[in-house]
């Protein structure tokens, strides 16, 4: 299988790391092809900036809302100095605001954001490898998918979606799996408690079965500052087999699976 892991760790010394080392290995042994994002490494920007608007733009959405946006004034009061103003003028020209969208997404989206969008287009299993940080993601991490998994290409809207509808939102990822293994410090009963279901609730569902990926597994190696040596060996050796024997269930239990959630 091609399997994607986007990994979220400052420390290349950290037992996240090794997590990481021992995850890889286990992809190794059983044969998988594997890349991995190193978000620290390659220092990615996680930060929403206005270069990343045509990502958020969509061409199709209600007539009423994009009247609203007055998309030519607002791109010309965006940009500062006339002779910028003149070539913002001059690129759109006669076009619609449709016709100004459908550009803006064909130029004007980043090529880092490209270049992460096709890795994940590549790849069977997304998996992703950080600790917790107040009940949710590393905020390179949580930037990273607010950054990739943009309107039109991790999920698109309909017209009752645009105007509020939680079920307007149409799935357009076709990952078969996604593998969330995360380090914590607080323990198992404290995840046991609540925090593992507001967890579930917006990583797990939200944000990857949501967008259409298949089946979103979540692994958690609880309070890994206070466990004592052999639970880490034993945290280790979980991480290596998670790799090692990594599958996608079949479709039917997939089915079953959206099924029951639905």
């Amino acid at each position: 299988m091609n399997v994607l892991t986007i990994y979220a760790n400052q420390n290349p010394r950290s037992f996240c790391h090794a997590v990481l080392d021992q995850f890889s290995k286990g992809l190794a042994e059983a044969g998988h092809h594997h890349e991995v994002v190193d978000l620290y490494g390659i220092g990615f920007d996680p930060v929403l900036r206005g270069r990343d608007v045509p990502s958020w733009m969509d061409p199709d959405l209600p007539q009423e809302i994009l009247d609203r946006m007055d998309l030519r004034n607002e791109l010309l009061g965006s940009v500062r100095g006339p002779i910028r103003r003149f070539l913002v003028k001059r690129w759109i020209g006669n076009k619609d605001a449709r016709a100004i969208i459908r550009a803006l997404r064909k130029d004007r989206i980043p090529k880092d954001v490209l270049e992460q969008q096709a890795k994940v287009s590549r790849a069977q299993v997304l998996v992703f490898i950080s600790p917790v940080w107040f009940v949710g993601l590393p905020a390179i991490l949580k930037g990273w998918i607010e950054r990739v998994f943009t309107l039109g290409f991790a999920f698109g809207l309909t017209a009752d979606g645009w105007r509020g509808d939680l079920a307007g939102r149409i799935p357009l990822l076709t990952l078969d799996k996604a593998l969330i293994i995360n380090t914590t410090l607080f323990d198992e009963a404290a995840y046991q408690s609540g925090l593992g279901a507001a967890m579930k609730l917006l990583i797990d569902e939200f944000t990857l079965s949501y967008p259409g990926i298949k089946q979103v597994d979540h692994e958690y190696l609880y309070a890994v500052y206070g466990a004592s040596d052999e639970t880490r060996r034993g945290y280790l050796e979980r991480a290596y087999r998670l790799g090692k024997e990594l599958t996608i269930a079949p479709n039917a239990v997939i089915a079953d699976r959206l099924s029951a959630a639905s």
